[in-house]
Order: structure tokens, then C-alpha cells, then sequence
């Protein structure tokens, strides 16, 4: 059974819950690394958001497991095929993610 065919329950208090702040440097605008971001995060049933900066990274927010978060980080660490990833720094977060994962604009 593959994950995109079960969707991730609902947190509950059993369910050890993860909110992190990524930022992702490289060539990682205009290789489509937001909605290769939304996709994934979608598939892994995270919340949250991303969007690019102005500085040239892009900056995102994932809540959900602690698994299915740590899966989304090693992912952004490779991004998608068009991506040259040099960096991911992730910080601890307490900002309420939304009731979906959505596209931001830039800041």
C-alpha cells in the first residue's frame, strides 16, 4: 500500500506532532521547487506553506508528524529534478500552519 493511496490521520494526542521552518538555498527559483513543495507536502498530509524570498531561497512551513515532517525535510534536500540545493537550515516553529499546505507570494 503506497502513501498516496492512505491519507495521514488526523493528529491526536498519541501522535507526536513536529512544526518546522525551512529555508532552502541554491538554484531553487524558477525550477517549479514551490509546487514540487506543495505536491510533496500534500502527498506526505502535512500543513503548512511555501513561498520564494526575495534573497533568491525559498522559505517554508511544515507541521504534521514527526516521521512525515522529517521525510518532507530530506526531501527538500534534493528538490526537484531542475533544483542545485547548497543549503537547508530548519528551526523549530510555533506559527500556526493553516488547514492546508498552500502557496504563498514572495516576501
Amino acid at each position: 500500500m503506497s502513501s498516496q493511496s492512505s491519507p495521514l490521520p488526523p493528529p491526536d494526542s498519541s501522535t507526536p506532532i513536529k512544526t518546522v521552518k525551512v529555508e532552502i538555498k541554491g538554484r531553487v527559483q524558477g525550477v517549479f521547487y514551490r509546487d514540487w513543495t506543495v505536491q510533496n507536502a500534500t502527498e506526505l498530509g502535512l500543513k503548512g506553506w511555501v513561498r520564494n524570498r526575495r534573497d533568491g531561497s525559498v522559505e517554508a512551513l511544515f507541521y504534521g508528524s514527526v516521521d512525515k515532517v522529517g521525510e518532507m525535510q530530506e526531501r527538500c534536500r534534493r528538490g526537484p529534478p531542475s533544483a542545485v540545493v547548497t543549503g537547508v537550515n530548519v528551526s523549530p516553529c510555533e506559527e500556526d500552519p493553516g488547514a492546508g499546505f498552500e502557496r504563498r507570494p514572495t516576501v
